[in-house]
């Protein structure tokens, strides 16, 4: 599906929720590292994903991998780090619950 322009694989609606992860503030895409599309979340990568599996290196959080299913605007991820479970430009909320899975997509 596409969301403001952009493939999001797994989404089913247009804010990027996906059949795991469909609350109200679930409205972020992650970029995977592996192979560079986006999806909801790691269950949706693991399904209709690349067949592998990396987190982003420290040394790239600049670069932009986390789409605002609200609004289209492409976060760095230490834009979306420091967000604090909000867009920092629309200010729609995210789920806080995703710093959960943090080490499943970026490292330590």
């Amino acid at each position: 599906m596409k969301t403001h322009g952009i493939q999001v694989k797994g989404a089913i609606d247009a804010e990027t929720r996906c059949k795991h992860y469909n609350s109200e503030a679930d409205r972020i895409a992650i970029k995977f590292f592996c192979c560079n599309n986006y999806y909801p979340c790691y269950q949706c990568h693991k399904e209709y994903g690349c067949g592998q599996t990396a987190v982003w290196p420290r040394e790239k959080f600049d670069e932009k991998a986390i789409l605002c299913g609200n609004c289209g605007a492409e976060l760095t991820i230490n834009n979306y780090f420091n967000a604090e479970s909000a867009c920092p430009l629309c200010k729609a909320s995210f789920n806080p619950g995703c710093k959960l899975h943090k080490h499943l997509y970026f490292s330590s």
